[in-house]
């Protein structure tokens, strides 16, 4: 049987989900209720998307305060030089602007979105839009939706999710 798994939200947190879980060879299936997913991902970039800065990383690390050693652990894994070899990883050229911080040549998140959306497509991702989250069924293998198969758990989570279309 092959491992599935339901991610519920299409933002930048639901598709770097989707993006890690499917690389592990697990069957991904992402609901949201918008039409598109990303979009407030699109609106963040509308006056310029800053992806990341190029101060060294004792200084950037230093900027979250009493938060500092908690979200040192999250970037040790995934660094600022980490995202940027992702963003290039997905064809995107970047620059520094004079303040520092790194954009996308072109300014806005439209093409990263489009590139990341193309990778998630090329591994197999199953994008199911107009979807409601309306919680968890205790009560049914299958849930409220015929869009969640009975093998379908949310990440990692030992009960079904309930979708409902939305249109």
């Amino acid at each position: 049987m092959t491992k599935s798994v339901a991610i519920i939200g299409g933002g930048p947190a639901g598709l770097m989900a989707a993006e890690v879980i499917s690389a592990c060879g697990v069957s991904v299936a992402l609901y949201d209720a918008m039409p598109s997913v990303g979009r407030k991902f699109l609106m963040a970039g509308k006056g310029g998307l800053n992806i990341t800065h190029t101060e060294p990383f004792e200084q950037f690390i230093s900027r979250y305060g009493k938060q500092k050693k908690e979200i040192e652990k999250w970037l040790m894994d995934f660094s600022p030089d980490t995202l940027l070899e992702w963003v290039h990883g997905l064809g995107i050229e970047t620059f520094v602007g004079t303040s520092g911080r790194v954009f996308p040549r072109c300014m806005n998140g439209s093409p990263l979105l489009r590139a990341w959306l193309k990778r998630l497509n090329t591994a197999g991702v199953q994008f199911h839009l107009r979807h409601t989250w309306i919680g968890w069924d205790e009560t049914s293998r299958r849930g409220r939706s015929p869009c969640v198969s009975p093998k379908t758990s949310p990440c990692a989570i030992d009960r079904r999710a309930s979708v409902e279309r939305s249109d």
